[in-house]
């Protein structure tokens, strides 16, 4: 391959935002929903391309949903409405709906350097304690 398709090539796989799933710049963060806590491990992680891999590990036949938003607001001080938070009035990044209790799902983001609040946003959850902050740096 010459290097004019190679450059090529690279540049494509960049704009599209497919990248092997080796590349160093990769982060996944596990995320566990618990009952009424969002644990994540780890609670930091470099910009770029970050996999949450998302479980669901409440103890009833609970469903729950995962929603990165970035805010410099803390987690535990978010508006809430009705039982939930308005995901309008933030920069929402993606989310994970309906993820079943007892299995796993996948959120793949490109993310900046800042803070971000993970929330489950079905009704009440927030309010139970459904929610963490990460960070992300440089």
């Amino acid at each position: 391959m010459t290097d004019r398709n190679h450059a090529v090539l690279v540049l494509a796989i960049v704009a599209l935002g497919v990248a092997p799933l080796g590349s160093h710049a990769d982060e996944t963060v596990h995320v566990e929903l618990t009952d009424n806590a969002i644990q994540l491990d780890p609670e930091t992680a470099k910009a770029g391309h970050v996999t949450f891999e998302v479980s669901n590990a409440a103890s009833g036949n609970t469903e729950h949903e995962l929603v990165v938003l970035k805010t410099d607001m803390d987690d535990s001080h978010l508006p809430v409405r009705k039982g939930q938070v308005p995901e309008n009035k933030f920069r929402k990044m993606g989310e994970v709906e309906d993820v079943a209790q007892g299995s796993k799902k996948r959120l793949s983001l490109n993310l900046a350097p800042g803070r971000y609040v993970l929330i489950c946003n079905r009704p009440g959850h927030y309010e139970m304690g459904m929610h963490a902050s990460l960070v992300v740096a440089h």
